[in-house]
């Protein structure tokens, strides 16, 4: 995501490389896009895109007009046009990518969405940002006591103000629907602003607020993922993975997007696979499907009076067997199967040690040591006591 030097204020500008959102790894911030046309010229006689990219808290972007033509670049601050009042953000993209984003998000040029940018903020416009940014821990610990006072199944992730300081938006979840009539008057009341509530899935939720998945990288919804796709507990089974929801589950409590990564790969490599719930008619007796090994072509197939004993067979034999099945004959026994493939030649795996001759225990102190004190101890202890018996036995 960024250099190593790189860090952030509260308001999501870098201080450490002090690049402003121009370095060459993409800034600190969440779903940025590389401006790689940054440092190319304009063909002749073609107007700069007036339409620009602006980023506000937890990599929420907008798009917005340059009706003033104001000179600007990605890492201004700007004031934007809201309603009511104004807001203010950070230029994230200018430019001709700036076209292939509103694409991607379906957004027309000539949209009523795509609203104004007014100026440059000056510094007084900063001053209030950050004073409206510095409220927002306290006031969503007040709303959640005003929240769970009132009694709301609900549940405030996320507060973000308007730039201006008048507005807040309040980001909730809820597994029903919600009542808030009372609570937005009551909000509005007690700290002076005016309220909208906007309801976010939990996937949304996670993506917000951000954080470190299972494998030990960022969460891919808050960093590049934007169209979240549903994830059904087929994909798991289509995978061979147990059906855990522990391990299946993500931050967010659903399951994980990534599932469906993979999953195009293994439903094409299972078109060659037989039907699980198909049974082997063969000369022994009745076989049912118990696993499979897709990446080897493997299956284990165990009879049905013996179900402990299982099985190991290729998916073209296994496709043999069904093919003589449907023309009402009989296969051979398993074992006779199961022997071609034991009497495949199996290639033995050499691994080298990378860390040489050495052994990793080189570093830790021996603990023969110990017992050759121990073992002394006791010999000088045998040594007194026979020479004190002798001496006893002499007088």
């Amino acid at each position: 995501m960024s250099c190593n030097s790189c860090s952030t204020s509260i308001n999501g500008l870098p201080l450490g490389c002090k690049n402003n959102g121009a370095c060459a790894s993409g800034s600190c911030d969440k779903l940025t896009v590389f401006d790689w046309l940054s440092n190319m010229t304009l063909p002749n006689n073609q107007k700069p895109f007036d339409i620009m990219e602006v980023r506000f808290k937890n990599g929420r972007k907008s798009f917005y007009k340059n009706v003033k033509n104001i000179s600007l670049c990605i890492g201004d601050i700007v004031a934007v046009e809201t309603s009511p009042g104004h807001d203010i953000g950070v230029v994230s993209l200018t430019g001709e990518l700036v076209k292939v984003q509103m694409k991607k998000k379906h957004v027309a040029i000539e949209s009523e969405d795509v609203k104004k940018i007014y100026r440059k903020a000056s510094q007084k416009d900063i001053d209030i940002w950050k004073s409206a940014r510095e409220r927002e821990k306290e006031v969503q610990r007040k709303s959640r006591l005003i929240v769970s006072r009132l009694g709301l199944k609900m549940k405030l992730s996320d507060i973000e103000f308007q730039g201006d300081g008048n507005k807040a938006t309040f980001y909730y979840t809820a597994d029903e629907r919600v009542d808030f009539r009372l609570l937005i008057r009551e909000l509005a009341g007690t700290f002076s602003i005016r309220v909208e509530m906007k309801q976010v899935g939990l996937r949304q939720e996670a993506a917000r607020l951000g954080g470190i998945g299972s494998c030990g990288r960022e969460l891919c919804c808050s960093t590049w993922l934007t169209d979240f796709r549903s994830v059904s507990t087929s994909a798991a089974r289509y995978q061979q993975l147990s059906l855990n929801p522990q391990k299946l589950a993500g931050q967010c409590g659903k399951l994980k997007c990534c599932l469906n990564y993979e999953l195009n790969s293994y439903l094409d490599a299972l078109k060659h696979f037989p039907k699980t719930d198909l049974w082997l008619q063969t000369e022994k007796g009745v076989a049912v499907f118990q696993k499979m090994d897709i990446f080897r072509g493997w299956l284990w197939y165990a009879y049905k009076e013996n179900p402990v004993h299982w099985h190991k067979l290729t998916v073209e034999q296994t496709n043999l067997i069904i093919a003589l099945n449907k023309e009402n004959q009989k296969g051979q026994s398993l074992e006779e199967y199961a022997i071609d493939i034991a009497d495949e030649v199996t290639v033995e795996s050499h691994f080298t040690e990378l860390v040489g001759q050495d052994s990793l225990t080189r570093f830790d102190k021996p603990k023969y040591k110990k017992k050759r004190r121990k073992g002394r101890n006791q010999r000088q202890k045998n040594f007194k006591s026979n020479s004190n018996n002798n001496s006893n036995k002499n007088k």
